[in-house]
């Protein structure tokens, strides 16, 4: 423990320096854009221990068979320090235990990504504790060296730990591939058994290395990526599930009015007949009614001819630590919302209720202009196959006043700029309900990975008509989207400076557009249970046919269960058309401070962002299965296609051959023609994807988006071809070091840790230290009980 502090101690004397960046954009993302970031020298020693952690070193193959290096994390991934020093020095003390007590519910809760990702992650993520509990890094790099492990193996090592931490699992969160160490399988377990923690408990470890080392380094075709049945894994569905599973399960939970959102689906053999068991994340276990309910929604249902049961306690003990924390905040709530809040949420953690969460997010709404922002629960959609279960995230932030001044600016025009958008009046909301919209510095962001900017709450009918929030993550812009010239590809020479100097404010400019008026714009047309419509079924016409409306949401049915599968691309690709068409508008972007020929280059580096964002997609889709593994990513390429389609030389796409004599490619964009030939294109696309959502057009926009999504050998362009140029040429993401908070008597300590593979191991080995056993014990039991269910 003492050189992970030493590390913590060196890190605040040390000077700041440039960063490298790996692989650019995300969530709406995250998430999502996305939703959703020094070094020093003090002591010889401390500069040592941080170079040695620091160092990129080459990569090397080191296994005897060649493995596609979309499988490993190279040692030179870029990793980087989540700088939020400064943000919560300024906060008072009561705020500082509001946010350390908020953090701490949101880091037990994200370990709950360990049990929706994959039937080893959370056996792995024991192992990698249990080692570096009793030896940090630097001390266990004298093991290795021991063991027989060169320097470049054990990096290896240290980066796959580092990357599983990220990742919270061994799938990427950005793009849902597999990661296996790069290193042989014999070498590390060499290591384990060298390792003091096998020492001290020899058969213990020698059980938790058998129950998941098959698995850690398995590569079979299935195992490559999430997916579900035949096509990838997953835990949100038994593995014995189908999408015809998944379809039967959402009719059934619509029909009991229950969300998917905090679920997982078992199917099990009840003598030869399917019977399945829904179950709800719940710190209680008791299916019956509890103190705070009328009555309980569990029990059994006959549904279709097939049986189901729905279920408390799916992640019990971890439920359980995140409403003490929960309770905990709520003693240092700034105001009656935030306390509210925090009552709803306890309670829904609690019972497994997402009423009660989408009644937390109502005080969430309400509580406007906060100076630490949070946000808790399983939000996002994107990593379940079907498209409706939500994986857990807690965020904690402070308000970083400057950036949000522009944001509240983008706000106070959003009733100016929607009637630009290229619908008619009718498929916009009829009041816009005008939200916070902040930059955020992120203190801690507990779940799969950060985006660099949200939207929420996801729950349509509060969306629809009592509002939503938009934040930008700051700090995460800050150093996620930085780009240097020698790892742009795909870009003309005379294009990169360009790229350089306005990524960054292109980017933020898209963040904004994309989150408060993408995601925020557009009507659903629904009718409901009592038979009201929230439209007029008289006289709204299809502007795409030219008829009355005919198809429309009914009773309890949401966008994510009508569009399931392809709803979350579909929904950032909308939001994504709305970035790139109103960033064409000149007051939209005289708020963000850019005029006359500044602006003219934030808009050409946005749209030759995308452009190039769309080619960079390619690495997220699967031949296999023709199918895509990140819902951003898909969207992009999708505006690639359709502006490829517009023709008259708006985009440029060749294969050409590299300074090096491999295989690469050249993408351009005609800058004369994004206002006149670009922005149609946006126009008519844009307006298709909005009607298709309003109408609850399933069959029409899955045609529409699928026949975009497809990527082939034929036609004008070789996608196929072109994906293997986009793999032998494609970089990294970047992965965050993240700080931890401590109580110290009356106050709260920030404990930082340096940007490297070591520092983002310590910071997860401190961040559970109290009851690190039995969380771990915790963690192997909830995985053990259902590991009979993956098979």
């Amino acid at each position: 423990m003492y050189q992970c502090r030493l590390l913590t101690k060196c890190l605040r004397l040390r000077k700041r320096l440039p960063t490298r960046m790996g692989f650019e954009p995300t969530r709406a993302e995250h998430n999502g854009l996305a939703v959703h970031r020094l070094n020093h020298s003090a002591t010889s020693s401390c500069v040592l221990l941080s170079k040695r952690y620091s160092s990129s070193l080459p990569v090397l193959n080191l296994r005897p068979k060649m493995v596609d290096s979309q499988y490993y994390l190279s040692n030179d991934i870029g990793i980087s320090a989540l700088d939020c020093g400064e943000a919560f020095r300024l906060l008072s003390p009561q705020e500082k235990m509001y946010a350390h007590n908020l953090s701490r519910a949101a880091w037990y809760g994200g370990l709950a990504v360990l049990l929706q990702t994959s039937p080893e992650s959370a056996n792995i993520f024991v192992l990698l504790q249990r080692i570096f509990r009793k030896q940090t890094p630097a001390q266990l790099e004298q093991v290795a060296t021991a063991a027989g492990l060169s320097s470049e193996e054990y990096q290896a090592f240290l980066v796959y730990a580092a990357g599983l931490y990220a990742n919270m699992g061994n799938y990427k969160s950005f793009g849902d591939t597999k990661f296996i160490p790069n290193l042989p399988k014999d070498k590390l377990k060499a290591l384990v058994w060298a390792s003091q923690a096998f020492q001290e408990q020899p058969s213990e470890m020698e059980a938790l290395w058998d129950s998941c080392s098959g698995l850690l380094y398995s590569l079979e075709d299935r195992q490559k990526q999430l997916g579900l049945g035949d096509k990838g894994i997953t835990t949100y569905f038994s593995g014995n599930c189908c999408l015809e599973d998944a379809e039967l399960a959402q009719k059934f939970l619509d029909s009991k009015k229950l969300s998917a959102y905090n679920t997982r689906l078992f199917k099990k053999d009840n003598g030869g007949k399917a019977c399945y068991e829904v179950r709800l994340a719940s710190a209680v276990q008791k299916d019956c009614a509890v103190d705070g309910e009328c009555e309980s929604c569990c029990g059994s249902f006959s549904f279709e001819d097939k049986e189901f049961t729905v279920k408390r306690g799916d992640y019990g003990p971890l439920m359980e630590k995140v409403c003490h924390y929960l309770q905990e905040a709520q003693t240092y709530a700034a105001n009656e919302n935030q306390r509210k809040m925090l009552e709803e949420y306890q309670r829904s953690f609690t019972l497994g209720s997402v009423d009660a969460h989408k009644e937390g997010s109502r005080y969430w709404i309400k509580d406007k202009g906060p100076i630490v922002e949070s946000y808790i629960g399983f939000i996002e959609s994107y990593r379940d196959p079907f498209g409706s279960r939500g994986e857990f995230e807690g965020f904690v932030a402070v308000v970083n006043k400057a950036m949000s001044e522009r944001f509240a600016k983008l706000v106070s025009s959003a009733e100016v700029l929607l009637p630009e958008l290229p619908w008619p009046r009718e498929f916009e909301k009829d009041t816009f309900l005008k939200p916070d919209f902040t930059s955020l510095d992120v203190l801690t962001f507990a779940g799969s990975g950060i985006p660099a900017g949200i939207n929420i709450p996801n729950y349509d009918d509060i969306r629809q008509s009592e509002g939503f929030k938009n934040v930008s993550l700051g700090n995460v812009l800050a150093v996620a989207y930085a780009t240097q010239k020698e790892k742009l590809t795909f870009l003309k020479e005379e294009d990169k400076d360009l790229f350089i100097k306005w990524k960054g404010p292109s980017f933020e400019v898209q963040v904004g557009l994309h989150e408060l008026l993408g995601h925020g714009s557009g009507k659903l047309f629904v009718q409901d249970d009592q038979g009201k419509f929230n439209f007029d079924e008289s006289k709204v016409v299809n502007p795409e046919t030219g008829e009355p409306v005919s198809s429309w949401y009914r009773g309890s049915e949401t966008w994510d269960s009508k569009f399931s599968t392809i709803a979350s691309s579909y929904e950032e690709c909308r939001a994504e058309c709305v970035g790139l068409y109103l960033c064409l508008n000149k007051q939209a972007l005289s708020i963000f401070g850019h005029d006359e020929q500044d602006a003219e280059d934030v808009v050409y580096v946005n749209w030759l962002s995308m452009v190039r964002a769309g080619l960079l997609g390619l690495e997220f889709y699967t031949p296999e299965s023709k199918s895509w593994r990140q819902a951003h990513m898909q969207a992009r390429f999708v505006i690639l296609r359709v502006l490829l389609e517009a023709g008259e030389g708006l985009v440029g796409l060749e294969e050409v051959t590299g300074q090096d004599g491999k295989p690469d490619a050249r993408i351009t964009l005609d800058r004369s023609k994004i206002h006149t030939v670009g922005k149609n294109a946006i126009h008519r696309f844009l307006c298709k994807l909005q009607v298709f959502k309003s109408t609850a057009d399933v069959d029409g926009g899955r045609a529409l988006y699928d026949g975009y999504s497809t990527v082939s050998d034929s036609g004008a362009y070789n996608f196929l071809r072109l994906r293997e140029t986009v793999l032998l040429r494609k970089e990294a993401r970047k992965m965050f070091v993240q700080a931890n908070t401590r109580v110290s008597g009356d106050s709260v300590e920030l404990v930082e840790y340096e940007g490297s593979a070591a520092g983002l191991i310590c910071s997860f080995t401190e961040r559970f230290q109290e009851d690190a056993e039995q969380l771990e014990t915790n963690l192997l039991e909830l995985n053990k009980r259902d590991a009979t269910c993956w098979c």
